[in-house]
């Protein structure tokens, strides 16, 4: 119960402040402040004991050394509805621009790393995202006539990692990972017919969930001047979300998808890093998640095993990193991503809860030896506003686009000791 209570509180510190990061789907573009200045392009190249979120070889070649960081985060939401209402039985919605609130957010991330020998290490990371967070005015009865409406998902993961080098400048790494997730819905009082269980559909306060699986890893050098990574996370089986069995599939089950990752490292220029990833998400292996809202909404109720889920197809995004080590005391740091949306335009309906249509990201970071032995690094970051225009299915005569485009700064302290 100790053990139990302890990683309670580290999930709670996490995500208090609230973690909404709808950028690849529903996760970060990268972790920690100094990946996150390069695109999130770092599974060849580990810098600070935040590694592990993205490469657990990576802690290999951190050694002894603690990060503590925040982002602020700034994610702007809205759909919008064209065409008149129509009568039952059709679904119309109330034609017209809404916003959603809760437009800044502040999401902390930790990190330790210890050199027990020569050859392995033993650290813990932690870090945090999310993105199914919207929450619309009752304006018109609000967007599905329940009132205020929205969902909040809150998801943080602590990640304690081995890393072995088991030959010169070759590592492997292991992080069994311990998962925490929090979640809420609210307005959705008029989807009570096609649920299998209405009084664990909306309304019913935060529940939340552990879980658990394990991301492994390789890091090395190839050449003199190029080094490779790649990084695969299994599913994350979670427990039930109770309060929701009447909403996701299966139950209540929300697990967190499995990820691949691959990246290369090259240092042919003097002072300076070029980076490229490639990381892929399996969004619709997750039944809550990839379930499509029809021809499901028709054939099965809600909370079933075939339910109605939020209809994410799989996400590959492509991530172009550059460190320039201008002098000793100081790096500075640029990255771009491209990832398709994992929404199509058949599924904007049930998307105006979670609009996660983010492609590009454009970043910038430094670091700055502030001793020889503590650092002090920043990023920003922002990506364009992307549109999904679709069909209302459950009213075909209207359609509906969603949108956002979202800005970002974190800063964090690196403690090499």
């Amino acid at each position: 119960m100790r053990l139990q209570y302890s990683l309670a509180l580290v999930a709670a510190t996490a995500i208090a402040p609230g973690a909404a990061l709808a950028t690849n789907g529903y996760f970060a573009h990268g972790y920690g402040t100094i990946n996150k200045g390069m695109a999130g392009a770092g599974t060849a190249l580990g810098q600070d004991s935040i590694a592990a979120a993205t490469n657990p070889a990576g802690m290999a070649f951190v050694g002894d050394r603690m990060d503590g960081g925040f982002e602020i985060f700034s994610p702007r939401r809205q759909y919008e509805v064209e065409g008149t209402v129509q009568a039952p039985p059709a679904f119309s919605l109330q034609p017209g621009t809404y916003k959603s609130s809760r437009n800044g957010f502040v999401i902390p991330h930790l990190g330790f790393n210890r050199q027990v020998t020569d050859e392995h290490t033993l650290g813990v990371s932690v870090f945090a995202n999310g993105g199914m967070n919207t929450s619309y005015p009752g304006k018109n009865g609000g967007p599905f006539y329940g009132g205020r409406t929205g969902v909040d998902l809150k998801q943080v993961f602590i990640a304690p990692t081995w890393s072995w080098e088991f030959a010169d400048n070759q590592a492997f790494g292991i992080s069994p990972l311990i998962a925490y997730q929090q979640f809420e819905a609210k307005g959705l009082s008029q989807f009570a017919p096609f649920s299998s269980d209405p009084d664990a559909l909306t309304d019913n306060g935060t529940d939340d969930a552990w879980g658990y699986g394990f991301q492994i890893g390789w890091q090395g050098e190839i050449t003199d001047t190029l080094r490779g990574g790649v990084s695969w996370r299994n599913i994350l089986h979670m427990n039930e979300f109770d309060k929701y069995q009447g909403l996701f599939a299966r139950q209540g089950d929300f697990d967190i998808p499995q990820m691949f990752k691959a990246g290369i490292a090259w240092s042919g220029i003097q002072d300076h890093w070029i980076l490229l990833d490639v990381q892929h998400i399996r969004y619709s292996e997750i039944d809550s998640v990839g379930n499509p809202l029809l021809p499901n909404l028709q054939t099965a109720q809600l909370g079933n095993d075939d339910g109605a889920g939020f209809g994410w197809d799989d996400m590959t995004a492509y991530k172009l990193g550059w460190q320039w080590q201008q002098t000793r005391e100081h790096a500075w740091r640029a990255g771009i991503s491209y990832g398709k949306n994992p929404i199509s335009s058949e599924d904007v309906l049930f998307n105006i809860l979670a609009p996660g249509v983010q492609e590009w990201h454009v970043t910038g970071g430094f670091t700055h030896n502030l001793t020889a032995d503590l650092q002090l690094s920043g990023m920003v970051f922002y990506s364009p506003a992307k549109e999904v225009k679709g069909p209302n299915p459950l009213s075909p005569n209207q359609t509906i686009a969603l949108e956002m485009y979202q800005v970002g700064a974190s800063a964090s302290v690196g403690w090499s000791f």
